[in-house]
């Protein structure tokens, strides 16, 4: 399962698809709109945890878009431009945007700039094998999770269980999802079981704020603003 999805709003489909094998070869799943419309409506549909978005578009420019998308949302988002005035970045910045990229750039300025985002806006920082939110950090092949660099012992499904969470960050998920999903459709146990979990989870982690209680549908993982 792809860690970060990626929305790439771009009007010129030559750009849309070089991102696209930029990032995919990195391991992200990538979501392409050539204009605003079709962006908002991947937005409604699918959880996307960051934006690259174009300026010069027709009908709905960038800034426009951004500021559409503001309205709803403080998803992270990457301005791309061919030109490098600054004008533009300040408008952008003023906007809501989280940094601002002069075409051309190579694949490794993209990433870099990218998991620069992630940090400052807490979100999951791309790396091989790994991912970083907050206080805690999951090294996937090794199956090891620590929090502020103290390993900590979960179990296989309590391992599994803080994966899912950190993959769909900031999404309330209830206790029927999380049953069908971490311990698979066949399981006949009781929903008392992801409660059950949950609860060693957070003592075990030490910063249970990070697993939120949503009264009347579930759970969410959320790093709070410190």
């Amino acid at each position: 399962m792809s860690l970060l999805n990626i929305l790439i709003i771009d009007d010129e489909a030559d750009m849309r698809h070089l991102i696209e094998m930029y990032l995919g070869n990195s391991g992200f799943q990538c979501y392409t709109a050539e204009n605003g419309s079709e962006g908002y409506n991947i937005l409604e549909n699918t959880s996307i945890d960051l934006i690259i978005l174009d300026i010069m578009m027709p009908e709905e420019d960038g800034f426009e878009v951004c500021s559409r998308i503001r309205e709803k949302s403080d998803i992270p988002i990457i301005f791309l431009s061919a030109k490098g005035e600054e004008w533009d970045k300040v408008k952008a910045l003023q906007l809501g945007g989280d940094d601002f990229i002069v075409k051309p750039f190579s694949p490794g300025e993209l990433i870099a700039r990218m998991n620069a985002v992630l940090r400052r806006t807490g979100g999951v920082k791309m790396e091989p094998g790994s991912l970083q939110i907050g206080k805690i950090t999951v090294e996937k092949k090794a199956r090891k999770v620590l929090v502020e660099g103290k390993k900590i012992a979960l179990t296989l499904k309590e391992f599994e269980l803080l994966l899912f969470f950190i993959e769909h960050k900031n999404h309330a998920l209830s206790r029927e999802q999380l049953l069908e999903r971490v311990w698979g459709i066949d399981y006949t146990g009781s929903l008392r079981t992801v409660d059950t979990h949950i609860k060693t989870l957070r003592m075990k982690l030490g910063v249970g704020d990070y697993i939120q209680t949503v009264w009347g549908v579930g759970y969410k993982f959320e790093v709070p603003i410190e």
